[in-house]
């Protein structure tokens, strides 16, 4: 990823997009009480990519309504109508709100009366809803924003004036219970974008509309990719040959890739004693996330929600001396963590799972450079797969609640200071969230985003201070004395599942030609350029290739469609390469080659088709052509 396109992805870039489109609800809420002047409003939150305001009119909206609305908010931004912050006293802000009439705001407020700020974000879902602070003598003020003629109760901040919101539009309208309750009224939804130009905007119009045709469901299903049984289960999914082929070259990858850093790699069992989750702090930390024991031999088993505490004891297997490490120990290890059946989606979010898992061992004084080898590994991993969009998210305790972490301040301070110091030096984007951490340690969370917008959290880099502790992990040191090794969690390539989930949309199904399924389609004419074709056929199927299968994966059509009907299938398959053989490539001995894209490359001999496909699978790279690619 290019340096100048960090900006993007800083801590001070989100804050201020966010800001824009919280300013954008509230310039959509003023706008409303314009047209009606006896709206009723919810919470309005900025959302990613937009924002929402939950309404109760005395009108049920339309598409034209959107319309009407967004030209009112034209028009209040070109006021330049400032985003007024004034601090009162909560009963003097339930008094204003009772004034306007706002029943939904007098009852967030009273709701914060009685339980507190938390449980209004918690009901809400709205972490701004309102803006409290304390003076110390026990004097709650509440902030209230005006813009124009329109009061609302909002923690901030803001821009300053509506003429700093940028372009927006309005999208969609839908359904929502207030507070979330199915008891409550139902409100209406009204949906929003809003960027900072004109061209960011239609850009997300565009990727919205080309999202729908890469949902990853459709194309997983559309191209065998993967399917789903009722009688094995909601979340696990059944990989078919063509998935399978992408699992495998995907394996492949990793292990040639982490050879050159220095990994080793073992093979784990699927369950464990429960005992061993009691050791390492997933249960009970974890328990929810866990399936239910399996009783072997009056002895409960767990099926393995995570490689890690398997890994602890392959270390602990022998002794080992401070040469020895760094000790990096790789898995593509399978777990099945319980998943709640409604937030299960297709392999986005599944309940079994295949990681690209692996622990590094280390002496304290290494911690800091292996950490950043890993987030170079990551790096690494996205330049090849054209992703040139990512940033990480630094996950860290809140100290304030050691219930959900292990009670050791010092040490998540000193683990912190470390990938502090990492992100910092790696050059790489961040920002910080807090309270995400591990319950064992601070994390990064790498984000990446797709050719078309989606944004997936698709691997981690962990820094674990606890698991020397409970499982005895140490080293012999130079004094000869024992001491704790440092561990960190890392899976660059997340979980298979997650991983092609993310790269079928990235590529619209069209993976490139060392990672498709089938690389070649062999298209015969007429029934008497079939034997020439198998001919073809056979000499690509056995010509080595350094690959997952040790081969170019490659079909011969021989059904009695037509030569263009053949063309479209192979199309529709994604198939990178289509060897036309009619009368002409028969007598020369070559093949006319059509590329998946449109372009045509005409007859070539079998022997440059084949050093071109070596070349793409074993480089794993697509060759450029003189012919420009269709769009």
């Amino acid at each position: 990823m290019n340096k100048q396109n960090f900006s993007e992805f800083s801590q001070e870039h989100r804050e201020n997009l966010e800001r824009m489109r919280h300013s954008a609800a509230h310039l959509m809420a003023a706008a409303v009480s314009a047209i009606w002047s006896d709206a009723k409003f919810g919470v309005g939150p900025a959302i990613e990519n937009g924002f929402y305001y939950d309404l109760d009119l005395p009108v049920s909206l339309t598409p034209k309504d959107l319309e009407k609305i967004e030209q009112k908010m034209r028009e209040l931004k070109n006021k330049k109508l400032p985003y007024e912050r004034v601090e009162v006293p909560v009963d003097e802000a339930i008094a204003e709100m009772e004034r306007l009439g706002q029943t939904y705001k007098v009852e967030l407020l009273a709701l914060l009366k009685e339980k507190g700020s938390t449980a209004v974000a918690k009901e809400t879902g709205d972490d701004d809803a309102v803006g409290v602070s304390d003076s110390g003598d026990g004097e709650v003020s509440i902030s209230l924003y005006r813009t124009g003629d329109f009061v609302d109760l909002c923690r901030g901040p803001h821009v300053n004036n509506t003429s700093e919101i940028g372009t927006f539009k309005l999208m969609s309208i839908a359904g929502a219970y207030w507070r979330g309750n199915e008891k409550n009224p139902q409100l209406q939804r009204i949906y929003g974008t809003a960027f900072q130009t004109k061209e960011e905007l239609e850009k997300h119009l565009w990727q919205l509309e080309e999202a729908k045709k890469r949902d990853h469901r459709k194309l997983g299903q559309e191209l065998d990719i993967f399917t789903f049984s009722e009688d094995i289960g909601q979340g696990l999914p059944l990989w078919l040959p063509n998935g399978t082929v992408i699992r495998e070259e995907l394996e492949k990858l990793a292990k040639e890739e982490e050879r050159k850093d220095g990994y080793v790699r073992v093979v784990t069992p699927h369950i464990a004693k429960d005992k061993l989750y009691y050791r390492s702090g997933h249960l009970p930390y974890y328990a929810d996330d866990m399936y239910a024991p399996i009783d072997i031999e009056g002895e409960p088993y767990i099926l393995k929600p995570m490689n890690c505490p398997h890994h602890h004891q392959v270390y602990a297997a022998r002794p080992h001396s401070y040469r020895e490490l760094p000790l990096r120990i790789g898995e593509y290890g399978q777990v099945y963590r319980y998943e709640q059946s409604g937030v299960l989606s297709g392999l986005m979010r599944v309940r079994g799972f295949d990681q690209n898992d692996a622990h590094i061992y280390c002496r304290y004084d290494q911690a800091k450079e292996e950490f950043l080898k890993v987030m170079h590994l990551h790096a690494r991993y996205y330049k090849m797969f054209g992703i040139e969009e990512f940033y990480m998210r630094f996950s860290k305790p809140d100290l304030d609640k050691l219930d959900k972490y292990v009670d050791a301040p010092e040490k998540w301070i000193a683990a912190m200071n470390i990938i502090q110091e990492v992100m910092d030096e790696s050059g790489y984007p961040y920002i910080e969230a807090e309270g995400e951490a591990a319950f064992y340690g601070p994390k990064i969370d790498f984000m990446i985003r797709s050719a078309v917008g989606g944004e997936y959290a698709i691997s981690t880099n962990q820094l674990d201070f606890l698991a020397s502790e409970r499982f005895d992990l140490t080293y012999t040191g130079e004094d000869g004395k024992d001491h704790p090794v440092y561990v960190i969690h890392r899976a660059p390539l997340g979980s298979h599942e997650r991983f092609v989930a993310f790269l079928i949309e990235h590529y619209a199904g069209s993976f490139p030609t060392w990672l498709a399924p089938m690389q070649v389609s062999i298209v015969p004419i007429a029934d008497r350029h079939i034997e020439y074709a198998q001919k073809v056929y056979e000499q690509i199927f056995n010509f080595p290739v350094n690959n997952a299968l040790g081969g170019i994966r490659v079909m011969l059509d021989d059904s009695r469609e037509s030569m263009q009907k053949k063309i479209r299938n192979a199309q529709m398959k994604k198939i990178p390469y289509m060897l036309v053989i009619g009368d002409k490539e028969q007598e020369s001995g070559q093949a006319s080659v059509r590329l998946r894209n449109g372009t045509d490359l005409k007859s070539m001999p079998i022997a440059d088709i084949l050093n071109r496909l070596k070349t793409e699978i074993e480089e794993r790279r697509d060759i450029p052509t003189e012919t420009p690619a269709a769009a």
